[in-house]
């Protein structure tokens, strides 16, 4: 499944919450697939998450889902899923920005 719309918010250095209006109720929330950032609590977490939003937030995405390890499409209520800003997908984006990977 395909869907597109603009950042309207990052959780941390690899969620973000997809949407076409300001109504958070409508927003879709995603894991990124291809980047596996720290948690907020876990050192250099804070790191992530700027470096997501300064990537990021307020710009139009397109995202792809994608099955997890698991076999599902979703992880703890959200969609795992493959997002680009144009043609560059945002976990190539993190990683060129040198953003800090690892976690659980």
């Amino acid at each position: 499944m395909q869907f597109s719309g603009t950042v309207r918010y990052v959780g941390d250095g690899d969620s973000l919450c997809v949407g076409n209006t300001a109504d958070p109720n409508a927003w879709i929330e995603v894991r990124l697939a291809d980047f596996n950032a720290p948690e907020l609590h876990e050192d250099r977490g804070a790191q992530g998450k700027v470096a997501l939003e300064r990537i990021a937030l307020h710009r139009e995405v397109t995202c792809t889902t994608e099955r997890g390890r698991s076999r599902r499409v979703i992880s703890f209520d959200r969609v795992i899923a493959r997002c680009r800003v144009g043609s560059q997908p945002i976990g190539d984006m993190l990683r060129q920005a040198g953003a800090p990977e690892g976690g659980n």
